[in-house]
């Protein structure tokens, strides 16, 4: 898929369709808290395998229960409609 950025005004837009995605630092970016690093570590996997397939890689971090996840098309220099796809598959998760 070719991908284009996003104005700040279409970013504001499809923000309401991702629950618990705001935009920080011209990113989209989450934080999610799990009951201990194996439920943490084990959701990060199952985001690597969406990531992988649809070949578009979070930047990420990881503190014992807690995942950090910024998502940006580094290739068009901000955000794209691939994020916020891959954004609506992780919320799915």
């Amino acid at each position: 898929m070719t991908a284009s950025k996003l104005s700040e005004e279409e970013i504001r837009l499809r923000l309401v369709d991702v629950a618990g995605w705001e935009l920080h630092e011209g990113k989209l970016h989450r934080e999610l808290q799990f009951s201990d690093f194996v439920e943490a570590f084990g959701f990060m996997s199952r985001v690597a395998l969406l990531a992988e397939s649809a070949g578009h890689h979070p930047e990420w971090s990881n503190v014992y229960n807690t995942v950090r996840i910024d998502l940006a098309t580094h290739d068009v220099g901000g955000i794209s409609e691939r994020d916020f796809d891959l954004a609506a598959k992780i919320n799915a998760l």
